[in-house]
């Protein structure tokens, strides 16, 4: 049967195969396989049936271990089944691969192959997940394209079924699953056709049935266990023929020559690379490349890496090879060499090829990109054994000289390269625009996506590539025939216009008219333009977006604008399918979003403007690139930001050589480095208006990126002020004056700050105006920097305050969160009440990205160089690895404690002494025991005993103060995978703090539901609207009695959420604070610069409900909020989450939503009757 051509990603190729042979899917999210998990959850809802006419039954489990305990429960009970996984999510599946290889069931993994965490997170791809997996007894199969990923997938599934022996099917992480490619599809017929049903029939007959009951899982002794275990060999033995038999029924109906070693090159090679995965392609254009130099050169790709063919592999290599070199993507520190190259050496022990010597290399490690002139140097190596390719090792020394850049992709391929703002909508539109080109053209079409690891505002780099004949380009385009930069501030910081070919063409979003042009272009952005027929167009993307009502989101004017230009469809057919597009990405947030990006596609079209390249710019000079300036701070943040983060901003991270990493080899890297971005993204700023002000303080409160500060100024801090600061005397502290301070280079642009502003007589005491033309503001926001924080100040109104805390500095600022985020104001007000004592374990996600994602790291230290100490472990096990530091702490503590106790029992130095008993009586106390800390330390620098006992504790002198321990994390981790541990901790009675922000959705991997989500609310892994109540996370700790609970939602009760946590501190046991956070990923019809908004309109209508337990206080439970009131349903359809199933299920909709509505007046009723409970009252506080 033909198959038909579609332009898809690796992820959703292989969950179009595993589909048809599923079902049952278990499933958990994860970057950067969710998307699989997620096309099968939508093609389920939409009724799509695979062969055998069911659809997939799919189910969201609490983690990656449970999604593995729950396939090998299905598959025991007769039903295949499937998951999708990487990186840490594959290695918690590990126990469960062990025992179905054991018990020979025939499930699939399906991985997108990723980095594990190490002295870093990195959710990028390489190999180390899947060589974790290599001893399990599953069969690894490898794709090295998305075309490979289609077409061999079915045979993962089927020599599964058929060889009795589970399979881990492996691409690419990210190079793979996330390139866009146009491709043939299967037929499911097809693949029906291939299915040995007979096999099925027996693997569900011989499945646990009561009608027919055996027992499985037992306990083996000594005397058995070893001949039981061996007793399998068989069926590995038999396995690389089963594969390949399905191999050639794949080739028998497409035409292909898969095998499990295939080679290319020329016959008589003298040189050959073995290597598997998405290198392969790039290894394929280097080899054409120099073949047709003359070279004798080739390459062998891995397809079957488990059970290892060593045959299959002999009868692969040319008879005429003289060197092989083995590469391999991972790093097992500490081995002989990594896991292909010590099997290949294996393999080739003995046989014809026994002298040829077999180097080694490691690339690709973290995604890195490995380019053709990197493969050449492969093939000229004859000298290093062991090497390196793609970085510069200056300190082992094992990397290869790489030659200057080379051309590989076939002629007449049109390279095409975006650069775009996270969350500007840059990157989707070119997803639709390959998807365009491919399904609507005969033209071949790719498209990757390179981006940073920042939540929103990062650099996002498109590559897209089309033309006549397949692309197997595997590498980031370095020569592009059309460039855009879609954020008119990269203008000067990158070089972009320079990676055009001659007559290329360079479309620029900007506001400038051609005097601002002349201005802002960079010397030598103009000379390279005028000197290489550069074509350069300009359109106001921004201008047309507000006018439209789109805000930031000028992705369709820009494509459209794209479209006109690169001219490959018709201009008013392209327009026609841009708009289809776009019906198809934004009908479910409405019609009215979908009628903007319509006009928006008419505008892009029309307002792109050609500019007239001036004679002059030829002899323009180069001014460089700008790097913002390092003024003053401390020495190792300094030293960082020039030697790593300067160079990783400016998009030149990959130059960096090993040695620039010696000091941070742990992992370890100074705390306040994104004081020094000053990113200037935002379009918008909020400039104060002096008379309009009440001095609430709330701005800075709400901000996000505490970019917006009040500064208490004397009238010599006055005088001494840069130009043009405003003041207003200070309310309540006569002979002071009053300012509130904006830095410009590092606001978001969010309009958080103006939303809350209460202002004057209906006159907003901020307003937001254009970046620009207010970034000279930004002298004031640092002067005020360095204005000490006045305790005075701080006395008056009170730290607990929202006012009083605000006086206070933030030591988390700056960070790469979302513009509007709901989760950083709660974080950053934690850092204002204890932050120079506390100790932060972060679950990774969202909090843990924007909390420290390299370069940046937010968290920062106070004049004495105090701040958080902040450390990510993993995702399932945060409550635990606090736990450890508080712990830790406490050992040592205790420790100390008792050497104190020793020397205010026996010392004779009364000022000793005094302090001893002073620090001994505050032991428990963090709010007292700071000050008792220094007064014992001071005491005994000052005191010239010279005993043993006083340098032993001067020595650790940084553990005698009682610290402030927090576990920071997200609902996926909090009420799913990390639940046992959080659970446990709670349950300690240990003096801990938890903080969850509840987004109730999976946040960082891009919104799957958890059971944080609400009934009816549409997810990821919730496409049809979840159908249970959220979990009572909150009821739970509470029910110990001896945990502080409380749930705030800042934007509904400013107050409570300070005194909330202000409370949880000083309680001496466990705590826990679960805090309300909109998030982008709900889809806020007003937009997020209204998240605090939101948080009110929650709490209003009952959907969230504000209340502390207390177990300490004489009335243990407070419910803050009032009676529900407001429309309930309004505030349902006013976020997208809701409101698309509304349009896609109308009595769906109608049916969960007011079972939400019921479940939360339920729970109102409930909360009054704990006061009731607690206090025999009803009476609310």
């Amino acid at each position: 049967m033909g198959r038909k051509m579609k332009t898809m990603d690796g992820n959703h190729a292989a969950a179009h195969a595993s589909y048809a042979f599923t079902d049952v899917a278990a499933i958990y999210p994860i970057t950067p396989s969710s998307v699989m998990a997620e096309a099968t959850d939508e093609w389920a809802t939409q009724g799509r049936t695979n062969i055998f006419g069911q659809t997939v039954q799919v189910t969201e489990m609490q983690s990656e271990a449970g999604a593995a305990g729950t396939v090998h429960g299905s598959l025991a009970a007769g039903a295949l089944t499937t998951t999708y996984t990487a990186s840490q999510g594959l290695l918690l599946m590990i126990p469960n691969l062990y025992k179905i290889a054991g018990e020979q069931l025939p499930g699939v993994f399906n991985v997108s192959a990723r980095a594990l965490a190490s002295h870093a997170l990195s959710i990028f791809g390489d190999h180390s997940d899947v060589y974790a997996c290599r001893q399990t007894g599953c069969a690894m199969l490898c794709e090295s394209s998305v075309q490979e990923v289609m077409d061999l997938t079915p045979v993962a599934h089927l020599s599964a079924i058929k060889g009795k022996i589970p399979f881990i099917n492996f691409f690419d992480g990210f190079r793979t699953s996330h390139e866009i490619q146009k491709i043939e599809t299967w037929d499911y017929e097809d693949l029906k056709d291939m299915a040995d049903m007979d096999a099925i029939d027996a693997f569900r007959k011989h499945a646990l049935n009561p009608n027919h009951p055996c027992q499985r899982g037992s306990a083996q002794n000594p005397d058995i266990f070893f001949q039981a275990r061996e007793a399998c060999n068989p069926f590995y033995d038999a396995m690389p023929a089963i594969v390949q038999e399905y191999m050639d029924k794949v080739n028998e109906k497409i035409g292909t020559n898969y095998k499990l070693f295939n080679y290319h090159g020329a016959e008589d090679a003298e040189h050959v690379i073995i290597a598997m995965g998405s290198v392969c392609d790039t290894i394929d254009e280097t080899v054409d490349y120099l073949l047709a130099a003359g070279r004798k050169v080739g390459v062998v790709k891995v397809r079957l890496y488990r059970p290892f063919c060593a045959e299959a592999l002999i009868n692969a290599i040319p008879e005429s090879v003289k060197q092989i070199t083995v590469l391999d993507r991972t790093k097992e520190p500490g081995a002989l060499g990594e896991p292909l190259y010590l099997d290949v050496v294996a393999s080739l022990k003995g046989t014809k090829f026994d002298a040829v010597p077999v180097f080694t290399g490691r690339y690709g490690l973290g995604s890195k990109d490995t380019t053709p002139a990197q493969i050449v140097a492969v093939y000229d190596n004859t000298e290093k054994q062991k090497f390196t390719i793609g970085i510069v090792d200056d300190v082992t020394n094992l990397s290869l000289e790489v030659g200057a850049p080379l051309v590989t992709t076939p002629e007449g391929t049109i390279n095409c390269k975006f650069w775009g703002l996270g969350a500007d909508g840059t990157v989707g539109a070119n997803k639709n625009s390959i998807k365009i080109i491919g399904d609507n053209t005969d033209m071949y079409a790719q498209a990757y996506f390179d981006y940073d690891s920042k939540k929103s505002g990062g650099v996002t780099m498109s590559h897209l590539r089309f033309g006549k004949s397949p692309i197997k380009s595997t590498y980031l385009i370095k020569q592009a025939n059309f460039v855009a930069c879609h954020n008119p501030s990269y203008i000067n910081k990158y070089n972009m216009v320079q990676e055009l070919v001659d007559g290329g063409t360079f479309l620029l979003n900007c506001p400038w008219d051609m005097e601002g042009i002349e201005k802002h272009l960079p010397g030598q952005v103009k000379a390279f333009i005028a000197n290489h027929n550069i074509k350069f167009y300009v359109i106001d993307g921004i201008k047309i977006g507000k006018e439209i009502g789109l805000g930031g989101r000028i992705n369709t004017v820009l494509q459209s604008a794209f479209f006109k230009l690169a001219n490959i469809i018709p201009e008013e057919h392209a327009i026609e399918l841009m708009k289809a597009a776009a019906k198809a990405s934004y009908g479910k947030k409405g019609d009215k979003i979908v009628q903007m990006n319509y006009d928006a596609i008419d505008a892009g079209a029309k307002q792109v403007v050609e500019i007239e390249v001036p004679e002059s710019w030829k002899d323009a000079e180069d001014e460089g690139l700008f790097t913002p300036q390092v003024k003053g701070g401390r020495e190792d943040v300094v030293d960082f930001v020039k030697n790593i983060q300067a160079k990783v901003n400016a998009q030149e991270g990959n130059s960096l050589p090993v040695s620039a990493f010696t000091e941070y080899v742990d992992g370890t890297t100074p705390s306040g480095s994104s004081a020094y971005e000053k990113r200037g993204i935002a379009v918008d700023i909020p400039v104060w208006q002096p008379e309009n002000c009440i001095q609430c303080n709330r701005c800075a409160y709400v901000c996000p990126h505490a970019v917006i500060r009040p500064v208490a100024l004397t009238e010599e801090e006055v005088a001494n002020a840069p130009e043009g600061l405003e003041t207003i005397d200070m309310v309540g502290m006569p002979g002071l004056k009053f300012t509130m301070t904006v830095s410009a280079y590092d606001c978001t642009g969010c309009g958080s700050c103006a939303n809350v502003c209460p202002g004057k007589k209906g006159e907003k005491a901020l307003v937001m105006k254009n970046m620009e033309e207010n970034a000279g503001k930004q002298d004031f926001f640092d002067y005020g920097r360095e204005i000490p924080v006045k305790p005075e100040v701080v006395a008056k109104f009170k730290e607990t305050t929202v006012k009083g805390s605000q006086f206070k500095q933030p030591l988390l600022e700056f960070s790469g969160a979302c513009a509007g985020c709901g989760e950083t104001p709660y974080a950053k007000l934690i850092t204002q009440l204890f932050g120079d004592r506390m100790y932060i374990a972060n679950a990774t996600g969202c909090s843990s990205i924007w909390g420290n994602s390299s370069p940046s790291t937010p968290y920062t230290v106070n004049e004495k160089g105090q701040g958080p100490a902040w450390s990510n472990s993993l995702f399932e096990d945060n409550a635990e690895f606090g736990y450890g530091m508080l712990l830790a702490q406490k050992a040592l503590r205790d420790g100390l404690k008792t050497k104190v106790e020793k020397l205010a029992a026996e010392g004779t130095n009364e000022a000793v002494v005094a302090a001893a008993k002073e620090w001994l009586d505050t032991f428990n106390c963090g709010a007292t025991n700071g000050t008792a800390t220094d007064n014992l330390v001071a005491a005994l620098e000052a005191c010239d005993c010279g005993c043993e006992l006083r340098a032993d504790i001067l020595k650790n002198k940084d553990f005698l103060a009682k610290k402030s321990q927090w576990i920071f994390g997200g609902d996926g981790w909090a009420y799913d995978i990390g639940f046992g541990g959080v659970d446990h901790v709670l349950a300690s009675g240990q003096d801990i703090n938890i903080m969850v922000f509840d987004t109730e959705v999976y946040s960082n991997t891009g919104g799957q539901s958890s059971k944080a989500t609400k009934t009816g609310a549409t997810a990821q892994f919730a496409a049809g609207g979840k159908e249970t109540k959220k979990k009572d996370l909150a009821g739970i700790a509470m029910s110990y009695g001896y945990v502080y609970v409380a749930q705030i939602a800042m934007g509904a009760d400013f107050n409570q959420t300070v005194k909330a946590i202000a409370e949880a501190e000083a309680y001496p046991g466990p705590s826990l604070i679960i805090a309300y956070a909109p998030c982008i990923n709900h889809g806020i019809k007003k937009g997020m610069s209204k998240a605090q908004t939101e948080e009110q309109l929650a709490v209003e209508c009952g959907y969230w409900n504000n209340f502390r337990f207390n177990p300490e206080a004489e009335k243990k439970f407070t419910l803050d909020s009032k009676e529900p009131k407001g429309d309930y349903q309004e505030f349902l359809n006013g976020e997208v989450r809701y409101n698309a199933l509304m349009r896609a299920n109308p009595e769906k909709a109608q049916r969960l939503f007011a079972q939400n509505e019921a479940e939360a007046m339920e729970r109102y009723e409930y909360l009054k009757g704990l006061v009731n409970l607690y206090d025999g009252t009803a009476k609310e506080d």
